[in-house]
């Protein structure tokens, strides 16, 4: 049987409560390109390894008991909050035993911890290590009265466990897309961008599975339009694939249905520019607004990477439901 792959299409180069009531019959439009930037609070463990010392290859984290995933907040007694805390406070044992706190999904676990001199004369516990990740993304929508907006339409993850970041805060910026890398079958293309971390567009407070979530600090310019629902037929997605100026493209809603507990949609781009510039949908799309009869109904989120021209959606109700937006229309 052929498999069928998918992938997301944030495109990376490696959450906290926000106030509910806001009310968004209408919203401003998105498909701009944002430059994003999470910070974790605490590092994240991506992976284990082995250290070289004079007595062979150890494995510290690995015999404590680490895992891929565990967020540390804690060696000894210092909080660790970035990987620059828990490189110093590794240094400061000098070899000594020590108890590490911590974080699996979502409780508190301790391990004690021997640090091993490493071949460089490094002491060093055989972990590698994720305090932030930062990359290119599409803007979804605005909500012109709150100012909350959402993008991405799925989750930020670690590049290299595969898990949800952790986020402790974060932000997006300005940015542009500077070059394109086509899809193919097989191949997934992705969109080359530049953030301008010197403009920073507003806060990252979610990284959710159903997209990242914040406040804006500008008035994001585009049109305004009402929310509707999704339905099979004739719609557009909004995206930017050169500079910083987004335009509408024709696709077509192929199906639409429920998946736990979330309202998919299956696409096909049928526009011949896009097909011709990207071959379809391609990384760092992901997020761009899907309009149909002049509502905004939704978001780009993944990509077949057997065939470029067909991905996934999420509708708009549950990235304002994540969001904690409520429509009026409702």
């Amino acid at each position: 049987m052929k498999k069928t792959i998918i992938t997301a299409l944030l495109c990376f180069a490696l959450g906290s409560a926000m106030p509910a009531a806001a009310y968004a019959m209408e919203l401003v439009v998105g498909g701009q390109p944002v430059g994003i930037q999470l910070n974790t609070d605490g590092v994240m463990v991506a992976g284990l390894a082995a250290i070289e010392t004079a007595e062979g290859e150890k494995s510290p984290a690995a015999d404590a008991g680490f895992r891929q995933g565990d967020i540390i907040i804690k060696i000894g007694e210092r909080k660790v909050s970035c990987a620059a805390d828990f490189i110093d406070a590794v240094a400061a044992l000098n070899g000594e035993s020590a108890p590490v706190t911590a974080l699996r999904e979502g409780k508190a676990v301790e391990m004690t911890v021997q640090p091993v001199l490493s071949a460089e004369n490094q002491w060093m516990l055989g972990m590698w290590l994720r305090d932030g990740l930062s990359g290119i993304g599409t803007l979804t929508f605005c909500d012109p009265d709150s100012g909350i907006y959402g993008a991405l339409g799925h989750s930020v993850n670690d590049e290299d466990s595969g898990m949800m970041l952790p986020l402790g805060d974060g932000s997006i910026s300005s940015a542009e897309i500077v070059g394109i890398v086509p899809g193919s079958q097989g191949a997934p293309g992705e969109l080359t961008g530049a953030a301008d971390t010197g403009e920073i567009l507003g806060s990252v407070e979610k990284n959710t599975e159903k997209g990242i979530y914040g406040h804006s600090y500008v008035n994001f310019s585009g049109k305004v339009v009402e929310t509707g629902q999704v339905q099979p037929g004739k719609a557009s997605i909004v995206s930017t694939i050169n500079g910083k100026e987004p335009r509408e493209y024709s696709v077509e809603i192929n199906r639409v249905y429920s998946e736990h507990g979330c309202t998919r949609v299956m696409l096909t781009v049928t526009d011949p520019d896009l097909c011709a510039a990207t071959g379809g949908i391609v990384q760092g799309m992901s997020g761009s607004p899907i309009l149909q009869n002049g509502c905004l109904v939704g978001a780009v989120t993944h990509v077949f990477v057997n065939d470029p021209t067909r991905g996934y959606g999420i509708s708009i109700q549950d990235m304002l439901e994540t969001a904690e937006i409520e429509d009026k229309a409702a």
